[in-house]
C-alpha cells in the first residue's frame, strides 16, 4: 500500500531535521569525538540515502556534510527541487538496475541534477544486486561496491 504523499513529505522533513542536527553535533564536538570536522559525511541506504540527499540540499555551512553516499535512494517525488545549488558536497551514488523498487532511475536523476549544478558526482549502476544488497554476498559485482567507495573517499582525501 502506498503512503500518502503528505505523510511521506512530513517524515522526510522530520528525518532531515534530525540529520542536520547530527552533522551539527558531530562537527561541534569533533575534537571530543576524535574526528576531523572536515571529514564528516553521510551514507544512507534506501530511505537513509534519501535522507542524506535531503540533508545536503537543505544544509547550512554548519550542517553541510563533506561527502554523501546515498545507496539506492529515492529522489523523484520525495525531494522536489528543480535546481540545486553549486556548493553541494561530493556525492557517490550506487544502485542496481534490477532494484525491485525501481530506484536506479532515481540515482541517475540525482547524478544529473548534481552535475547540472556543477557539483562533483560519481555514479555506479550494477546490472544485478536488487534493492537492499548492502554488504551481502550474492556472487555479483555489486558485492564489491565498498571497495569502489573506499577508493572514491581516498581520491578525495577523505580517508587516510
Amino acid at each position: 500500500e502506498d503512503w500518502p504523499e503528505e505523510e511521506i513529505e512530513e517524515i522526510v522533513t522530520l528525518a532531515t531535521a534530525d540529520g542536520l542536527k547530527a552533522i551539527e553535533y558531530v562537527r561541534r564536538n569533533a575534537n571530543e569525538l576524535g574526528v576531523d570536522p572536515q571529514r564528516i559525511g553521510m551514507i544512507g541506504f534506501s530511505a537513509g540515502g534519501t535522507l542524506a540527499v535531503s540533508v545536503a540540499t537543505t544544509c547550512t555551512a554548519e550542517t553541510r556534510p563533506n561527502f554523501l553516499a546515498p545507496i539506492y535512494a529515492k529522489y523523484d517525488g520525495v525531494i522536489n527541487r528543480t535546481e540545486l545549488p553549486k556548493d553541494l558536497p561530493p556525492i557517490f551514488l550506487l544502485a542496481a538496475s534490477d532494484d525491485q523498487l525501481g530506484l536506479a532511475a532515481d540515482s541517475v536523476q540525482i547524478y544529473e541534477k548534481w552535475r547540472a549544478a556543477e557539483n562533483p558526482a560519481e555514479l555506479h549502476l550494477y546490472a544485478h544486486g536488487g534493492h537492499g544488497f548492502g554488504m551481502r554476498n550474492q556472487e555479483f559485482p555489486s558485492d564489491r561496491w565498498i571497495e569502489l567507495f573506499a577508493a572514491w573517499l581516498q581520491s578525495r582525501g577523505l580517508m587516510e
